[in-house]
């Protein structure tokens, strides 16, 4: 299995790690690759969803009365 170490590592991040695998009976290396696995899911999660809204934004047809409306017109009415 490979090693990772990791210099300059913040104290205060340490310190949260250590408490965060105390709290789940871990070691600070079980926790510390738990968050990594978990933060890298939670980044794959995000980007497929920003996928999935921007396709779904893409298939929206504009409404053709949304299409006649002169925006700087209501702009200029909105600051009088």
């Amino acid at each position: 299995m490979p090693l990772l170490q990791v210099n300059e590592f913040p104290q205060d991040l340490y310190e949260k790690i250590s408490m965060a695998a105390e709290k789940e009976n871990r070691t600070i290396s079980q926790q510390t690759v738990f968050l990594i696995k978990e933060s890298l899911c939670q980044e794959e999660a995000n980007r497929e969803r920003r996928r999935m809204l921007v396709k779904k934004c893409r298939n929206r047809s504009i409404p053709d009365e949304a299409k006649t409306i002169d925006v700087a017109k209501l702009i200029r009415e909105g600051r009088k």
